[in-house]
């Protein structure tokens, strides 16, 4: 098995590059994914944040309101740690269950946002890091996402530097053009890694 960090700011287009290699036949753990799962209604993850947030981090019919936590964490890095101190802890335990179920052959890709900002780079293989450039980024947020440009500087801001990501990386796809300029990059990619393995 070769396992896999994947990594790129917000807007960097991380999650297109996640789907692109699924297709070429990675086996993808998805911290995203895997962090909204561990807070669904009914989860010690969820009761943990309610006690650390309040209740208003809640909708209406108990699941979480991710905004309204947003608005809270993203603009203090001490209630961001908070945040973080009881999500990563329940993710990296999920995230361990779905590689275990990975056979040898396989190249497993671990999608992890915040590789570079939690020093993860160690615990894999090889860092993959999906670069584009911070004006780039912020016209995705803006133009893709509805973000307002305060929220998306902010969420940026929260997150490594582009060069605390690029130091970390063993190799780079540059996504700051189109999906068809991507394509080919994450196709060579998938060699490189398929020949590593």
């Amino acid at each position: 098995m070769l396992r896999i960090g994947l990594t790129g700011g917000i807007g960097a287009g991380k999650s297109e590059v996640s789907r692109q290699l699924a297709a070429l036949g990675a086996v993808i753990v998805d911290s995203d994914l895997i962090a909204r799962e561990v807070v669904e209604p009914g989860t010690d993850g969820l009761r943990a944040v309610v006690a650390e947030f309040g209740e208003g981090v809640l909708r209406a019919d108990g699941s979480l309101d991710r905004p309204a936590l947003g608005a809270l964490v993203f603009a203090d890095p001490e209630r961001l740690a908070a945040l973080n101190a009881i999500v990563h802890p329940l993710v990296r335990a999920r995230s361990a269950e779905l590689e275990s179920a990975a056979g040898e052959e396989d190249v497993v890709v671990h999608d992890v946002p915040l590789l570079a900002e939690n020093g993860l780079a160690p615990l894999y293989d090889l860092v993959v890091v999906v670069d584009a450039g911070d004006e780039v980024r912020l016209d995705r947020l803006v133009r893709l996402r509805g973000m307002g440009a305060e929220e998306a500087r902010a969420r940026m801001a929260a997150q490594a530097t582009r060069e605390e990501r690029l130091a970390v990386a063993d190799l780079v796809i540059d996504n700051g053009g189109t999906l068809a300029e991507l394509a080919p990059q994450v196709r060579k990619v998938w060699e490189e890694l398929r020949e590593r393995h």
